[in-house]
């Protein structure tokens, strides 16, 4: 196992470098464009691709990292460049786990490379889960999957919302409930491949931040897979579906708790991005305060300047801190007895929304307008407080746990 620690080797600091220089060279100076077009970047994502950074075998270098820190490095470098241009290289990457966790060889084989396509031909992937209805309440899902025996087909029928990539993607990875009295435990996972008939985009929404990402709804109006679609297969779905009724019978709240791991480990993964965007500020901020003078000297000078600086460094070095804990957890097996995935998520995303409307301030006027980048940065902050699970969610979880109570 492998100990917990805050020094990089050599081998991070040279990728963690690598996409530093991405981010700046190649993400920053297209980042005010694609936030005011409010469209995918595919120039950049092609680029990103080109270089081997969009693909699935540096994501899964980054995932089987032994200290747990690859993902999180390399999210926070990314989102030091643009939150929104970010989310549209990394967003494939929610599907492509969806597949890598619960797919069979076969599956993973023939699907994740059609989510990427190759640096001539680039795709994207949807990974489609909330619902109007069941965002944080995941087991008020409607999404229905009914299999039709006669046929060996699964027929999908629901309105998903909020999905990167959504309606523009190659593949989509919908979750459905196939036993609504089982809840969460009666969901599974399914493919819907390319032009499939009945896969439509509703809605585009027009964000307050992140607005190069791609989001919108999708329906699926008696949209037929065939039973090699259900990731797993049935055979295993059926097993498990049989394990969940009788836990139920004999005590539904464990149900419900398993159900939480999934969501506890991926949540460092948001914290980086958050720490990404928060140091992108202070950095904004602090360049600013040592420059700008006012009363004939620099405005860091005037303590109301310099104890904000010293409180957003401060606070961003904690938020990291507790974001490469969590992971370092999540890699090395180490239960979330306290609930730290939450922790870590809950932190680092007030933090980056704290720390870009400290950066406003002290820009003044000039941080108010989009001739500086930190006006932009505070509405991506924004989405950090919300999704994969409210900062409202995140103080439950990690309050229930403390007290021991079910997480519900």
């Amino acid at each position: 196992m492998a100990e917990f620690t805050m020094e990089l080797n050599d081998e991070q600091k040279e990728v963690r470098d690598w996409l530093h220089g991405f981010a700046a060279d190649v993400i920053r100076p297209a980042a005010a464009e694609w936030d005011e077009r409010e469209e995918t970047p595919w120039p950049v994502i092609q680029e990103a691709a080109k270089l081997g950074i969009y693909s699935l075998d540096f994501y899964a270098q980054q995932f089987f990292d032994p200290t747990g820190l690859g993902i999180p490095m390399a999210m926070e470098e990314l989102f030091w460049g643009d939150a929104g241009i970010a989310l549209s290289i990394v967003g494939t990457g929610l599907a492509a786990v969806g597949v890598l966790a619960n797919g069979t060889e076969e599956q993973i084989g023939t699907w994740v490379p059609q989510m990427y396509g190759d640096a001539n031909d680039v795709k994207v992937a949807a990974f489609c889960s909330s619902e109007p209805d069941a965002g944080s309440d995941v087991a008020a899902m409607r999404t229905r999957a009914v299999y039709d025996e006669a046929k060996d087909e699964w027929v999908l029928n629901g309105t998903k919302t909020w999905a990167t990539n959504g309606g523009i993607a190659n593949v989509h990875v919908v979750v459905a409930s196939v036993d609504p009295e089982l809840g969460s435990k009666g969901h599974a996972s399914f493919i819907v491949p390319p032009d499939t008939p009945g896969l439509s985009q509703g809605q585009k929404f027009k964000k307050h931040g992140i607005r190069a990402s791609h989001t919108a709804e999708v329906v699926l109006e008696n949209v037929r897979v065939p039973g090699h679609c259900l990731l797993g297969g049935k055979e295993k779905l059926d097993e498990r579906l049989a394990r969940a009724r009788e836990k139920a019978k004999k005590g539904g709240e464990r149900v419900k708790n398993a159900a939480m791991a999934t969501f506890e480990a991926s949540r460092p993964a948001v914290g980086a991005m958050a720490v990404g965007t928060a140091r992108a500020a202070y950095e904004e901020a602090l360049e600013y305060a040592k420059t700008r003078e006012q009363f004939g000297r620099p405005i860091i000078d005037n303590q109301g300047v310099a104890f904000q600086i010293a409180d957003m460094r401060t606070q961003i070095d904690a938020s990291r801190l507790l974001v490469w804990r969590a992971s370092w957890m999540a890699t090395t097996g180490k239960k979330f007895e306290n609930a730290e995935g939450s922790m870590s998520k809950l932190f680092a995303s007030e933090t980056a929304k704290k720390v870009t409307a400290q950066a406003i301030q002290i820009l003044g006027g000039n941080g108010f307008t989009r001739e500086y980048p930190v006006e932009r940065m505070h509405r991506d902050a924004a989405i950090y407080t919300i999704f994969e699970g409210t900062s409202e969610i995140q103080r439950l979880v990690i309050a229930r746990t403390l007290a021991g109570l079910p997480i519900r």
